[in-house]
């Protein structure tokens, strides 16, 4: 591949990380996590997400009612911790499905490719 063509490749692959974001963030709040810990979560998980963009989808998502967050004091440290409701659990399941189902399709296109 060139420059440009790897410039390219980039620039999407990027993109159809972003597209995914959300799905993985809320994959990983059935159980309560504050911002750091997640961020650990999704990157043992080979999932890396700069701060800058994970705090504000955590703000996003809360505001859309799909997470509640409570202050929590550890070790003299407020921390706030996140974790799906019940409306963030439906949305979670409904996003995985379709996910599911878009994979497969694309399968299916790749392997008429090949």
């Amino acid at each position: 591949m060139n420059d440009d063509t790897n410039t390219i490749t980039q620039n999407l692959v990027s993109e159809l990380r972003r597209g995914t974001l959300v799905l993985s963030v809320l994959s990983r709040l059935k159980e309560q996590q504050y911002g750091y810990s997640l961020k650990q979560c999704l990157a043992e998980e080979g999932i890396d997400i700069d701060q800058g963009t994970l705090y504000p989808l955590l703000r996003r998502l809360e505001k859309q009612g799909l997470l509640v967050s409570d202050w929590i004091v550890e070790e003299n440290r407020p921390r706030r911790y996140y974790q799906l409701n019940e409306t963030g659990a439906a949305v979670l399941e409904g996003l995985a499905a379709e996910w599911k189902q878009m994979v497969s399709l694309i399968d299916k296109l790749l392997e008429k490719e090949d």
